[in-house]
Order: structure tokens, then sequence, then C-alpha cells
């Protein structure tokens, strides 16, 4: 990474570590408000000097796609954020350059009114107020050093992962040599607890890590830096593990030498409209940080007031920030895997969000015998777009717990990196495609792609017909 990115890394860092202990001293009622700015006026940031916030390698993936940086890209005006920050009571938690968009705290409901009169504020929602009680129980996890043996299955090289990677034509990608070599995963989840410990991932390459939810007061102090997030739930344990375990004859997952950014922005003790901010400030990091593909195993429609919660209406990538930044990502020439949603047996039935936006994978879950999954959301988008896109094995997926062992788990979140891993091993084929070409090519040669509906979308991904289609052209 250049000097000028890894500079703001650190930026970025340091200004979430100094928000996180100032939050530490207040008491009361607190909120967290969403400002969204008139414009990205006396900035000193311009187009055409992008390495003051973009990575070379984010440079050279639009390069190579033949994508233009625009005012989206440039990041929201230091002027502005100096303004926000002198007022008295208020932190700023973050930002999002492509919404424009800052995140503050306070202690001080008053503040509403007086960062709605900054003439550059446009409009100020309330994202997050703290809850009556979110007392954090840390239980201590124990992890196995060894497998079991029932875990192992000997003479099979994928392990308890073979029906899930063949059922897609992934092996054949592994035996040409595609196994995700060069390509760079964003996985945003909740946690991802033992990573760093567990031998599923000894041989896996994390290229960073950051954790970007605000600390509350209450709960468990950070550790040092982020690798707090290895200590968090281990829903992102299994997602990952889908995708870069690596342990012939127990599980073999389906990109093993792609390299990983681990980004925690799903705030496990409340649901609340801030999680959408977080979604997107991931989403930023890792363009800046030069990702490919992002896996994103998380959404949202249900938040804990009803009256903030989405409404089906909503469902057409662009009424929630979420969507509308999801939707900007082919564009920035990254590739979106999202889980359709586990929501498909109460009331809602339909896809969460950002599973609706618009030129990304969303991702389905079906039996090993290709039966939908009953859990499975459903499309379509309110807009008339086919979704899931695509579906694959979630009812059950193997996978590798927090405690390393290998256990059987359902939902479209595991589903998804399934489909995620081996979007990578078949862009590494085909390195001169636009993120638009391959989301294109994933569909037409999925086995359902002459009668597209809204349970199955375009079907299972044929990723084997895709290489063989993708590389004669």
């Amino acid at each position: 990474m250049n000097r000028c990115f890894v500079l703001l890394l650190t930026l970025l860092t340091t200004l979430y570590a100094n928000a996180a202990t100032k939050i530490k001293k207040t008491g009361g009622q607190q909120f967290m408000y969403r400002l969204t700015l008139a414009d990205k006026s006396l900035s000193p940031y311009r187009l055409d000097h992008p390495t003051r916030w973009l990575s070379a390698k984010s440079i050279e993936r639009r390069r190579r796609q033949g994508l233009q940086l625009d005012s989206t890209d440039l990041p929201v005006s230091p002027a502005y954020l100096k303004a926000i920050r002198s007022r008295r009571g208020v932190d700023i938690v973050g930002t999002s350059r492509w919404n424009n968009t800052v995140v503050v705290h306070t202690s001080d409901s008053t503040c509403r009114v007086q960062l709605a009169a900054l003439p550059f504020v446009s409009q100020v929602e309330l994202v997050w107020l703290s809850p009556d009680s979110i007392d954090k129980h840390q239980p201590k996890w124990t992890y196995h050093h060894d497998y079991n043996t029932w875990d192992s299955i000997r003479g099979e090289y994928y392990g308890n992962g073979k029906e899930q990677i063949e059922s897609l034509g992934g092996q054949r990608l592994h035996n040409v040599g595609m196994r995700g070599k060069g390509m760079t995963i964003a996985v945003f989840d909740g946690g991802f607890r033992n990573v760093n410990r567990l031998p599923a991932f000894s041989r896996t390459h994390i290229a960073g890590y950051r954790d970007l939810i605000w600390c509350h007061p209450k709960t468990a102090a950070k550790a040092a830096g982020d690798e707090h997030i290895y200590q968090e739930g281990d829903h992102g344990t299994r997602v990952l593990s889908a995708m870069a375990a690596n342990v012939p004859e127990v599980l073999v997952g389906t990109a093993p030498e792609a390299n990983y950014w681990l980004l925690r922005c799903e705030d496990q003790l409340s649901e609340q409209p801030v999680e959408e901010d977080y979604w997107a400030m991931a989403a930023e990091l890792a363009d800046s940080a030069g990702v490919d593909i992002i896996n994103s195993s998380l959404g949202y429609n249900d938040y804990d007031a009803p009256h903030q919660s989405i409404r089906l209406s909503q469902l057409d990538g662009r009424s929630t920030l979420i969507s509308r930044t999801a939707s900007l990502l082919a564009g920035k020439g990254i590739i979106l895997v999202n889980s359709a949603g586990n929501t498909g047996m109460g009331p809602w039935k339909k896809i969460c969000v950002p599973a609706d936006a618009d030129d990304i994978l969303t991702v389905g879950a079906v039996t090993p015998q290709g039966i939908n999954a009953p859990f499975s959301a459903v499309g379509p988008s309110q807009d008339g777009r086919t979704k899931p896109d695509v579906v694959a094995i979630g009812s059950p997926a193997a996978l590798i717990s927090g405690r390393g062992t290998v256990v059987r788990d359902m939902g479209t979140s595991f589903s998804t990196p399934v489909v995620c891993g081996l979007v990578a091993c078949l862009w590494q084929s085909m390195p001169g495609k636009s993120a638009f070409e391959m989301i294109n090519l994933i569909r037409s040669t999925a086995d359902n792609c002459q009668t597209p509906n809204n349970i199955y979308g375009y079907g299972m991904p044929n990723f084997w017909r895709a290489f063989m289609i993708g590389t004669l052209k």
C-alpha cells in the first residue's frame, strides 16, 4: 500500500479509537445522528490526485476496468468536518464519501437542532439511540488445536466441503489452478472469533482487519487495536471458513488462496439504522484498500424502533443508504456477493437490504438436493428485478466454528460465501473482465438462466461452464 493510503487508514483508526474513549466518559441517554451534507466545497481533494485517499491497488482496479473517478469518490470536506467537530459535545463516528454523510455521537439531544442549522447540512436523521441495557456477557470460548476423528473424511480432499463446492463445478476451477490467488475478498460480519488462532486458517492470508463499530460504555472495552474482532461472535468465522479454510480431508473452502480483509460492521447488541452507516464505511474502506469482491452475509429489515424499520416499498435498490451504497459497488469495480436473508418463513418473507441492490449477486439457499430452503428470502425487488440472483447449498453448509470444530449450519449467510469464493476463482481466470461482465456471466450460465424466478433466481451457478464460455470470448 502507498504511504498516503497507510496514513489515511491510521487516521481513521485513531478517529474511531478516540471516539470510543470519549463515549466511555459520558452517561445517560446517548444519540447518533446521520448528517447529510449539501456539497463537498472547501476541500483540498482532487480527482486527478486520488493517491491521497485510494491505494494503488484500488486505482489500478478501476483502470483495468475502464472506470473513471467521479464526485462520489471525493472524501467529505475536511472544512465541514472541522466545523462539526467544533460543536461542543459532538464526536464524529465516521463518514461516507459516496453518500456525503457524517455520523456523529452526542449525549445532548438539543444538538440535533444546532447541527441542522449548519449551512452545509441538508438533513439530520437519528440513527442510534442507546438501549436501556446492553450489558454484554463474554463467555470463555475454548478452541480445538486438533480436529475430532469424526471431522475428517479420509481420502476426500475437500472433506466436509465436497458437496457444496462440487454442486457449483468449483472443484474443476481448482483443478486448473484457479483457487483465488491474487484476488482480495472483504468479509463484512459481526465477529471473527479465534480466526487468529484456529488451524483451519493457519494458511489464510489476512491482508487487514478493522472494527468499525462504536464502543458503548456498558460493553467490554476494546482490546488493543482492532484485534477485538477475534473476540466477538463466530458468525464471521463460519462465513470465512466456507471460503478460506484449508485443511484437506476436513474442510477446504472455495477460495483457499485468496487474500482477505475482515471488517466488523455488524453491531450484535442492537439493531438500528446506524448499521447501514457502518456497512457503508466498510464498503468504502474495502474500496480504498483495493478489494475485488465483498462477501456480506448481512441484511436488515426490522429495527429496534418499529417506525425506523424498512418498508417493502423501499426494496428498490435506492431508497435506503445501505442499498444505494451497494448499488454503486460494481461501478467502482467491485463485485458484492450478499445474502438474500433468512426471512422466508416469517411475515416479511422478502429479501432484506442491501440484497435489493442493483448489479450485485444476491444469494439464496437450497438443500443438497437443490430444493429451496424454506427460510430463504424471496424476491422480486420492489421495482421488479429478479431476486435472488443465484442460489447455493446453505441448508445446511459445512463450516468451521469459532471453537475449531466442523459444524453444519443453515442460512443464506453460508450459501453466500460458497458462491463468493468461486467468484474470486473465476475472476482470477479472466482478470480483464469488469465487475458488470462477471456478474452477467455468472447469471447467464446458472442452471435456471432460461426461466429465472423469484425463488431460485437464475439458479445454481455453474462456474466451470462460466469459465469455459468466459475464456473463449
